[in-house]
């Protein structure tokens, strides 16, 4: 009988318990207007898609994701009078240090860099198929090669002289630059073009 009663007092502490969980759930919930959270939501959605993907910094010209191969190629020693570097290995840096977003969207913007038919003075020294004006895409990363062009040494110059703020990484086992030093106006001799969410940019 003391077993039955034992076991019925704990039931229902458990039962309190569950009661007391729901409710405190229940005090988390926000009333909101639907209307309101969607304009919220977008435009937070939109602000970080044009900060964070799709549209350049006027300061630099670069877009996030070509800002980090730069800086990572950089880091990892592929100056203009290094050897040419296999872009797969390229794209490794990038995503495994600074950009995990898809290893398509690193070697694409790569690629761009290093067409002479995209921008007036490529950023990047590429060695093989890199596609064509016609349409023709670059060959397969692991066929490629790739290092900095001349003209982006100068972009980077004087990075490691504090010139620009650095930020951490996705993970934060590293620091990569917000922008950098850009002693070339990337943006006016280069021009750029990007969509975004309720905006695009092209500049020719």
């Amino acid at each position: 009988m003391s077993k039955k009663i034992n076991q019925n007092k704990k039931d229902k502490e458990i039962q309190n318990n569950e009661n007391n969980e729901n409710s405190e759930q229940l005090n988390k919930v926000i009333p909101q207007e639907i209307t309101e959270e969607l304009r919220t939501s977008y435009l937070a959605y939109a602000m970080s898609v044009i900060v964070s993907r799709a549209l350049p910094d006027v300061r630099d010209g670069l877009k996030p994701v070509q800002r980090r191969i730069l800086y990572a190629m950089a880091d990892a020693g592929f100056w203009h009078n290094a050897k040419f570097r296999k872009s797969a290995s390229i794209v490794g840096e990038v995503l495994g240090k600074y950009h995990p977003h898809g290893d398509a969207s690193v070697y694409d913007a790569l690629a761009r860099m290093a067409q002479s038919f995209s921008l007036r003075y490529p950023l990047i020294d590429g060695q093989g198929n890199w596609g064509s004006i016609d349409g023709d895409p670059p060959a397969a990363m692991r066929y490629t090669e790739a290092r900095l062009a001349v003209l982006s040494e100068e972009m980077l110059q004087d990075l490691d002289k504090e010139t620009v703020s650095f930020q951490d990484n996705y993970d934060a086992t590293k620091k990569e630059p917000m922008v950098l030093p850009a002693k070339l106006p990337n943006l006016l001799i280069n021009g750029t073009s990007g969509i975004a969410v309720g905006m695009a940019t092209s500049i020719p």
